[in-house]
Parts: C-alpha cells; structure tokens; sequence
C-alpha cells in the first residue's frame, strides 16, 4: 500500500456511483476527495484547504472539471503518488 501520511484516511476505490457513499463516512472536520485513475478515495482535513499547494490542486480540478461533479465528490486531477507527496507535506497543520 506504501507510505500514507498520518491525517489522511484512504479508502477503497471506486468504480460506480459515488454518491452512493454516506456522508456518515467522512468525520466532522474532514472532506472526501477521489484522486487518480481509478478514483481512490481519499479522507482529509479541511484545514488542507487553506495550504497554497492544495488550493493548486484545487485550481487544477476546477480547469479540467468546473464545478460540476455529476458523481458527487471532488475529483483531484492527479497521480495518488503526487497527491501523497503534496499532503504529506501537510502533516503538520
């Protein structure tokens, strides 16, 4: 599975519909977001949200998508490796 930086919880993939999830899944002060080919689900801190390289990946899910997420989660367009390297970085918020 490979290194997974405390304050992220990782989730199993996806391949249907997303929406189906329940919002009982994500804890109080955490945000659901699918990265990578195969949509892995990923649990965060809201507080990555305000982290300037976050708000990169932000700026990049909202030139490839819009604001409009048909499957009802906030799809991150990149690599789960550059997405790991990006919030490890983050760990100490």
């Amino acid at each position: 599975m490979g290194f997974r930086p405390p304050g992220i919880i990782r989730r199993a993939s996806f391949s249907g519909n997303r929406s189906a999830s329940k919002a009982v899944d994500v804890p109080k002060g955490y945000l659901a977001v699918y990265v990578g080919e195969k949509q892995t689900r990923y649990v965060i801190p809201v507080s990555y949200l305000s982290q300037p390289s976050f708000q990169d990946l932000l700026s990049q899910a909202e030139e490839e998508f819009g604001y409009d997420h048909p499957m009802g989660g906030l799809t991150i367009p990149c690599t789960e490796d550059i997405f790991q390297h990006i919030t490890s970085r983050m760990n100490g918020i």
